[in-house]
């Protein structure tokens, strides 16, 4: 299994009033580790887009358990939970500098064509997407 890892340095702007992190931030980093993680597969979301298709946010589980505070650097780590050639899950790791969890999510995408927002293939439409995908996806068990 592939796991990307990006350093994010948290800015004065992403806190709240209590000065830890706000919430929603973390999506925007979990953005941030997906682009790291599909670029290091030597892919962009623009070369999709590019093509008339979009990868939208079907659904989204987060679990926050320590604080990040300004002026700390984050560690975000992503990889594949979940690939069928259709439906992509991608989990997240957020780690304090200690190392600690600070937060652990999931996101699911599918591909859709943008005029019509009818799902994709990604076998079929990006065939090397599909391979390096199943080549970098968590292992969980046999099928067949």
């Amino acid at each position: 299994m592939k796991v990307a890892e990006k350093q994010m340095e948290v800015r004065y702007s992403e806190t709240d009033q209590m000065g830890v992190v706000y919430h929603a931030n973390y999506l925007v980093w979990m953005e941030v580790g997906r682009t790291q993680f599909i670029k290091e597969l030597g892919f962009h979301y623009a070369d999709m887009e590019k093509e008339g298709i979009i990868s939208p946010v079907i659904d989204l589980q987060i679990s926050y358990k320590k604080p990040l505070r300004y002026g700390e650097t984050a560690t975000v780590k992503t990889w594949i939970e979940y690939y069928d050639g259709i439906r992509v899950t991608y989990g997240y790791e957020i780690l304090t500098p200690d190392g600690e969890i600070a937060a652990i999510a999931t996101s699911q995408h599918v591909c859709v064509k943008r005029d019509s927002f009818r799902p994709i293939s990604i076998k079929k439409h990006f065939p090397d997407w599909h391979k390096a995908y199943e080549q970098a996806k968590k292992q969980t068990g046999r099928k067949g």
